[in-house]
């Protein structure tokens, strides 16, 4: 009969390498789930490391029964969240669980518990979750798709964890889509149309990123997000410090070609991010990079020795056009152009056959409407709960 269940806070080094290690032990028989870099973990949950934790803070729990870890969740506060309108998810009282991993219902019943009574003692009147740590990193809880691996900077989970978080008396308050695009079919003639009308357009330029002054791009792009964003369900705004941790996450993975910026009559107004799916290149890391993960990861990178890079999958993670232009004509034909530009270059230069399109909010018109007129179709569903404490 299995023993009792109690809890560690991991706070230690050794702690919160237990903390990351469990979700591998839990995880290895999952012919899909891609192994997560170890290092890139610890820094998340690290303060002095992820600058969330200059608004925000947090407490990781291990479940232990009979001398053995067996579950794991974060609790959260993110003080940031609490500025946010009600409508969009915010507001004061609001807490978060995530990066929840269990061996059995019992288990995560119990953590779950555990999480919230941690909320409570914070003050939070409601969970949110699951929220891994921030809205930035792995929101949601997969529910459909289930049968393909996630693609880079996408969280992927049993799905016996539903029915758990379900029992506990969570419901659902907002689905996150991704959408899949076979790239090496031309858009169909309407969107062709589109994008060569704005092509004529002398007011509209779309540009590359240049990777040699990226820490001033990244700016850019995170300061476009900032604003496009800002009127979404979920948006928390990324501060000037989150903004150079991510750029600096993000160099290495960075191809010119894959990201684009369009201005109006010179003025940046949209941005689209493109990302190697490096899931791909990093399956058969363990989650190492030392001794020779780094190396093989740099080596496929840089394409070996042809130099030429070649990726199967591209994820599109982040596009967004000002809310100024928002809802109007432009804003359409802007994103038209960027997505046909990249999906060109996926193709032509990578030699990528597929991409990921989001994750997308299920109620954000203007980007399902988009994702249906190119013939992508829906492929995994990530569902954010909610429960009053």
């Amino acid at each position: 009969m299995a023993g009792e269940i109690s809890f560690i806070e991991a706070k230690s080094t050794a702690e919160k390498k237990r903390f990351v290690e469990l979700a591998f032990r839990l995880n290895r028989a999952d012919p899909v789930w891609v192994p997560p870099l170890r290092d890139e973990v610890m820094g998340l949950i690290t303060p002095g490391k992820n600058p969330w934790f200059g608004h925000g803070h947090a407490a990781f729990f291990l479940a232990r029964r009979d001398g053995k870890d067996v579950g794991r969740i974060s609790a959260q506060v993110d003080h940031l969240w609490a500025t946010m309108p009600a409508e969009q998810g915010g507001g004061p009282g609001i807490g978060n669980f995530g990066m929840f991993e269990a061996e059995d219902a019992a288990v995560g019943a119990a953590l779950i518990a555990h999480a919230e009574a941690w909320l409570r003692a914070e003050g939070m009147t409601r969970a949110l979750g699951p929220i891994s740590i921030s809205i930035w990193d792995e929101p949601g809880l997969l529910v459909h798709g289930h049968d393909h691996s996630p693609t880079v900077m996408m969280g992927h989970n049993k799905p016996i964890y539903q029915s758990w978080i379900e029992a506990a008396g969570y419901t659902k308050i907002k689905d996150l889509i991704t959408y899949d695009l076979d790239i090496t079919k031309p858009f169909p003639p309407l969107i062709q149309r589109i994008v060569a009308s704005g092509e004529r357009n002398p007011r509209i330029t779309v540009r590359m990123v240049d990777k040699k002054k990226f820490a001033e791009e990244a700016s850019l792009i995170l300061s476009l997000l900032n604003d496009a964003w800002s009127g979404n369900w979920g948006f928390v705004p990324l501060t000037d410090d989150e903004i150079a941790y991510a750029g600096k996450k993000l160099k290495p993975i960075v191809f010119n070609e894959l990201i684009r910026i369009a201005e109006v009559e010179g003025e940046p107004v949209a941005f689209m991010m493109t990302l190697p799916d490096i899931n791909e290149m990093q399956m058969d890391l363990d989650g190492k990079l030392f001794p020779f993960g780094f190396i093989k990861l740099l080596w496929r990178l840089n394409g070996g020795f042809s130099g030429k890079p070649t990726v199967g999958t591209v994820r599109v993670p982040l596009m967004g056009v000002k809310r100024s232009l928002q809802a109007t004509r432009l804003a359409s034909q802007l994103a038209f152009i960027m997505i046909e530009y990249i999906r060109a270059a996926s193709v032509e230069h990578f030699g990528a056959s597929r991409a990921e399109i989001g994750w997308v909010l299920e109620d954000n018109q203007g980007m399902v409407s988009i994702a249906h007129a190119i013939d992508s179709t829906m492929n995994r569903t990530y569902r954010i709960y909610d429960k009053a404490l």
